[in-house]
């Protein structure tokens, strides 16, 4: 970020293209940020690691932070500040993470908000639903997977294992249970979006006294 006090905050709301219901969140982000803090909060809110190649496609022109063997951009990601973009009220831009997955997100500008020392920048005000695995392999399966994981059809797979035990007269499979159960979880809690945990990853990312703290670290070097 610049060392200059910011003096206007960017309220961005961004979704998933191709998914419904629609996975969304709500950031604050300070008009001194760059367009690489803007990557890492996207990966922070979104639950993302960072492993897959990015690229913000801001009118026409590629932006984005370099992984290695990745493609790379003409401009440097940590010097290219969201103000200098003069974005105008529901100015829309493009962020993909994973081109094999092409998780494509619409970014909007909702409001130009007056800075507040009293809170801690970058910010989640808002979401809903739990992103979707890293190498889920993009919307398209993401919608199949989620209508062959309704709450019906999880209860089903329950009892056919239970079933299959009962008519073979065999002791429940109780591993295969355990297994079947697990694959269950995201599904059951996509709808716990947790923004207060959200916060908490932000703070600690951009707080950190360590420049080389990874995103994938803030998960899980957690107290």
């Amino acid at each position: 970020m610049l060392e200059q006090n910011p003096v206007e905050v960017y309220q961005f709301r961004f979704f998933l293209k191709g998914i419904s219901p629609l996975i969304w969140r709500r950031l604050l982000m300070t008009s001194n940020s760059s367009i690489s803090d803007l990557h890492y909060a996207i990966q922070i809110s979104m639950g993302w690691e960072d492993e897959y190649l990015n690229r913000f496609n801001i009118w026409g022109k590629e932006y984005g932070v370099y992984h290695d063997g990745g493609m790379s951009f003409p401009d440097d990601p940590e010097e290219v500040y969201l103000q200098d973009f003069q974005f105008r009220i529901n100015e829309k831009f493009i962020y993909e993470y994973n081109f094999f997955a092409s998780w494509e997100h619409e970014i909007r500008l909702e409001k130009i908000l007056p800075f507040d020392s009293k809170k801690i920048y970058p910010l989640c005000v808002g979401g809903c639903y739990v992103a979707p695995l890293e190498d889920c392999r993009g919307s398209k399966v993401f919608m199949e997977l989620m209508s062959n994981n309704t709450p019906w059809q999880m209860r089903c797979k329950l009892l056919e294992i239970i079933e299959e035990s009962e008519e073979e007269e065999e002791e429940i499979d109780t591993e295969l249970l355990q297994e079947t159960i697990e694959s269950f979880r995201y599904w059951i809690t996509r709808h716990e979006f947790d923004r207060k945990k959200v916060n908490q990853q932000l703070q600690r990312y951009f707080n950190s006294q360590d420049d080389q703290l990874t995103v994938e670290e803030v998960y899980y070097d957690e107290d």
